[in-house]
């Protein structure tokens, strides 16, 4: 599989660890829409898209957000899910939300990543006011 377009979008916001999204575009026939282009501890790594994990109403199936007590759609009581102590709030982050799309195998992830890292270099020249 061949990555054939990449698309960066610098972000200027609070939140300085996001640094930009991106979409890319494999074989001229497929998009990945909202990488996440991300400033860690130890420099710049990709996240891939994600949606918050919901948690299914027992009496009714609705699915609402985790942690609530109570579901939005018929009132019953949810039942108590633990949550594990984990003192790292971005841990806990990544337990609240699952991968829409990612990569299988560890070489493939690499490759994306160097595509779309050096496509944020690049982007990063041509609007050198954000940085």
């Amino acid at each position: 599989m061949e990555i054939t377009e990449v698309k960066i979008f610098i972000k200027d916001s609070p939140d300085k660890k996001l640094r930009a999204y991106a979409t890319v575009t494999f074989d001229n026939a497929f998009v990945v829409r909202n990488i996440k282009v991300i400033e860690g501890t130890s420099g710049l790594f990709i996240a891939m898209p994600s949606r918050k994990v919901k948690q299914p109403c027992p009496k009714c199936s609705f699915k609402n957000e985790p942690r609530s007590k109570y579901c939005n759609q018929c009132g019953a009581q949810l039942p108590l899910v633990p949550r594990p102590m984990i003192v790292e709030s971005s841990v806990n982050a990544q337990l609240e939300h699952k991968d829409i799309a990612h990569p299988i195998t560890q070489s493939f992830r690499e490759y994306l990543q160097k595509r779309v890292l050096d496509a944020f270099e690049q982007e990063k020249v041509k609007v050198p006011a954000l940085y």
